[in-house]
């Protein structure tokens, strides 16, 4: 899964990524377009599942889930005509999963604001009309061209292309993102436009940047925030994040007892969050396999079948396919191994039409 990171200038947007990588490969100094050639790194998606079945199995190899984070410039306004150095990428952007926009919702004089003064809902209308703009503009040249096409050629799949183009422009044009109307649209309707690579109808995920003040308060902030923006909503702290980057794990832990007995509250917020809402929001989910050689987290699509998700591991299983044993986490984990959980009737048999679960511990049997 490959994410970007995107907002206005001096949002502590690459602080957050240069924690998020745990690496300081993304420049962070006070000034607009610090961040003209992309910085990328991939992150685990951490999950305390898979080093409980690496005590059982005690495999050679730990192999964790991932994301892709790309960390591009800030935008600014009219960055979809291309008049700004730092947002070329605005080409690039269209391959990806989804969008991690970050907001900035700390107050800090000595940090630059481009728009000189704090105001998320402001900042958010800024970065959607850029990439509305941008939309807008691709299907202003393109649909001329496709029905011009129609003319001389009948194709029911033109005509709902067609269609579908003009539902978006409509809604890009009444100031809403195309991700909006996609509970419209089938798989096949998405497969007719995929080639666009519109930004607007992509998934979106709001990380909200905080200052430590702001923590004791952070389940109302996103409580809030995500009543208003109808969409995920996740709170960060970057300048945390940077502080905590360079310690020893016994040593942030202590760091983090500290703080929560000094705030007097339950937990922060973490990156961890961020992670997991991200491939929560695309819509991904993974299993696992587990054995002396290796514990693995397999990433698939929420709705793959046993099949699909075999062939997830090649392509010849899926095309082989027979039959899969599965075997829940949780029964995995109090029987302490595939052959008690089958003494206990835990592990089952499932076949094509299965559609796997999260936390899945699955074997797959196929025929070559």
């Amino acid at each position: 899964m490959k994410i970007w990171i995107v907002w206005l200038p001096n949002v502590w947007k690459s602080t957050l990524f240069n924690a998020l990588t745990n690496s300081y490969s993304a420049p962070a100094e006070n000034f607009p377009f610090c961040t003209i050639e992309p910085n990328v790194g991939i992150v685990d998606v951490k999950d305390p599942r898979i080093e409980k079945l690496a005590e059982i199995s005690q495999p050679k190899k730990i192999t964790h889930a991932n994301i892709e984070f790309v960390d591009i410039a800030g935008l600014v306004r009219w960055a979809w005509k291309w008049e700004w150095l730092g947002n070329k990428f605005l080409s690039n952007i269209r391959e990806v999963d989804a969008i991690v926009q970050v907001l900035r919702y700390f107050k800090d004089a000595d940090v630059v604001h481009v728009e000189w003064e704090v105001n998320l809902m402001r900042d958010i209308d800024i970065i959607n009309s850029e990439l509305i703009f941008s939309d807008l503009e691709k299907i202003e040249r393109i649909l001329p061209w496709i029905k011009k096409k129609m003319q001389t050629t009948w194709d029911k799949f033109l005509k709902r292309e067609v269609e579908i183009l003009e539902l978006i422009q409509q809604t890009l044009e009444g100031n809403k993102l195309a991700n909006t109307i996609v509970d419209q649209l089938d798989e096949q309707d998405m497969k007719l436009i995929r080639s666009y690579w519109f930004l607007t109808i992509k998934p979106f995920v709001y990380a909200i940047n905080v200052w430590q003040d702001d923590i004791p308060n952070k389940d109302q902030i996103q409580k809030e925030l995500q009543e208003k923006l109808q969409s995920p909503v996740v709170i960060v702290c970057a300048k945390l994040e940077s502080e905590m980057m360079g310690m020893e794990k016994d040593e942030k832990i202590q760091f983090v007892s500290e703080l929560l007995e000094i705030e007097n509250i339950e937990n922060i917020p973490t990156l961890d969050d961020l992670i997991t809402l991200a491939f929560d929001t695309v819509g991904l989910m993974y299993y696992f396999t587990t054995g002396e050689k290796e514990t693995r987290a397999w990433t698939i699509k929420k709705w793959f079948t046993a099949p699909q998700a075999a062939g997830v591991i090649h392509t010849d299983f899926e095309k082989w396919f027979i039959k899969a044993e599965v075997v829940s986490y949780v029964d995995f984990v109090n029987y302490g191994w595939w052959n008690k959980a089958k003494e206990n009737w835990k592990l089952r048999l499932e076949w094509k039409d299965y559609v796997v679960k999260d936390w899945d511990i699955i074997v797959f049997k196929f025929n070559v």
